[in-house]
């Protein structure tokens, strides 16, 4: 590229703004602390309770709350792009860290929460703000006292698999509610 080309770059007609306004997530954190995981799941799907920041900032919301399951939703923009036209991969490890984190909160009691030891993210095929409205659904593999499992997908528009995760939670406070149809749990591993 020449020097002109590459100053057409910084163009203002090519100038793109994007405001993100969100609800500061310390008093929304205080009126969710009473209410249990899928309580607080579906207050904030309903709107009852503000979304995260994160949730504002990347332009994601819940559609689906089950018990161990739940799935978010994404108008792609070019905002969330990298500087070849798809988007960028953190978006989608993002969405499913967000989704695969609150499927383990949808069978929390309340005062209990998971923070994530770690997150492999397979990229199956690529992403763009063409891609129609994407969603994540993160599922409850395997609940624990300490330690929980989780897998997530990541799908296109027309339901293609673009991206597959696992990640491994770490348990904070009180101890999980037990559900029979959490795959594989032992009785040593929850009450």
């Amino acid at each position: 590229m020449t020097a002109a080309e590459t100053s057409d770059l910084h163009s203002p007609d090519l100038l793109r703004t994007r405001v993100v306004e969100w609800q500061a997530p310390g008093p929304v954190a205080k009126a969710a602390m009473p209410m249990s995981g899928i309580e607080a799941m579906r207050a904030i799907r309903d709107g009852r309770l503000p979304p995260p920041p994160m949730a504002k900032l990347i332009g994601f919301r819940m559609a689906v709350v089950e018990p161990e399951r739940i799935v978010m939703e994404l108008e792609p923009h070019e905002s969330l792009e990298n500087t070849i036209g798809l988007l960028h991969g953190a978006t989608a490890a993002a969405l499913l860290d967000t989704a695969m984190g609150c499927a383990i909160s949808t069978v929390l009691p309340a005062g209990q929460t998971s923070v994530t030891l770690d997150l492999k993210l397979t990229y199956l095929r690529p992403l763009s703000s063409r891609s129609g409205t994407i969603s994540a659904e993160g599922k409850v593999i395997k609940l624990g006292r300490q330690t929980s499992y989780t897998e997530g997908f990541v799908r296109d528009g027309r339901g293609n698999l673009a991206v597959h995760a696992t990640a491994t939670f770490s348990m904070l406070g009180g101890e999980p509610k037990t559900l029979g149809n959490s795959r594989d749990q032992t009785p040593n591993e929850t009450k």
